[in-house]
């Protein structure tokens, strides 16, 4: 079997198991985990992976205060802290994380990301996070934004953890809301560009062409929580 396939077919057939690490130690890995080659991004105690996105040299700390750690999560407090990235950038990768947002609270999951223009969603595709009961945008929680949509919706209501596990890699990707499948794409493909044409992203020439770059978590201005966030490369 291909490699990817197999990966495919492993991640299918253990996806469910997204919610397993609840009622256990959050922000660990597992010795199944670490065995497979998964990374924390966040240790539950700082966040040296990550800082602001377009650090400017006037930043005197890596990441904005309004960032904080809380307990076992690190939240965006309010307004303000800006988009953070992961110092380091992933091209094929699966990523698990978990997010509880504020009640009309918007905010998302950007990957591929690159600093070429003044926001980072202008080049990385965003999984949007949002308190679909209450929240304004038509998008919801868990689709990629004005791309590719759900027909189901897992989400879980503002002020509950919801669990999202992505799978990106160039022969396919696939998004999971609290072990539900929600949809699959090939990045660059026909459907894709398609879809990207008839967007607001048709604009920006570099959206959704880089094969790799970071992974970001927009400040929407709303508050925002993230814990038990881990990655592996697939490349």
């Amino acid at each position: 079997m291909h490699f990817f396939g197999a990966i495919f077919l492993v991640s299918s057939l253990t996806h469910y198991a997204v919610a397993d690490h609840h009622g256990k130690k959050n922000n660990t890995l597992t010795a199944k985990e670490k065995a497979g080659e998964w990374q924390l991004l966040f240790n539950g105690k700082d966040l040296s992976s990550w800082r602001n996105y377009m650090l400017s040299q006037s930043m005197t700390q890596e990441v904005n205060e309004k960032w904080k750690i809380e307990g076992d999560a690190f939240t965006l407090t309010g307004k303000g802290g800006g988009d953070i990235i992961t110092k380091e950038q992933y091209g094929a990768f699966e990523l698990k994380l978990d997010f509880k947002i504020s009640p009309q609270g918007n905010s998302g999951i950007m990957f591929h990301v690159q600093e070429t223009e003044a926001k980072a969603w202008r080049t990385g595709p965003e999984i949007q996070i949002q308190d679909n009961d209450h929240g304004k945008d038509p998008q919801k929680a868990g689709w990629l934004y004005q791309l590719y949509r759900a027909d189901v919706d897992a989400a879980k209501p503002a002020g509950e953890w919801n669990s999202v596990h992505i799978i990106i890699t160039p022969e396919k990707c696939v998004h999971y809301m609290n072990g539900t499948k929600y949809f699959e794409y090939v990045k660059g493909s026909e459907d894709w560009n398609k879809r990207v044409a008839a967007s607001k992203f048709s604009k920006y020439a570099d959206f959704g062409k880089p094969t790799e770059g970071h992974i970001c978590l927009q400040d929407h201005g709303n508050v925002v929580h993230f814990q038990n966030v881990k990655v592996r490369r697939l490349d």
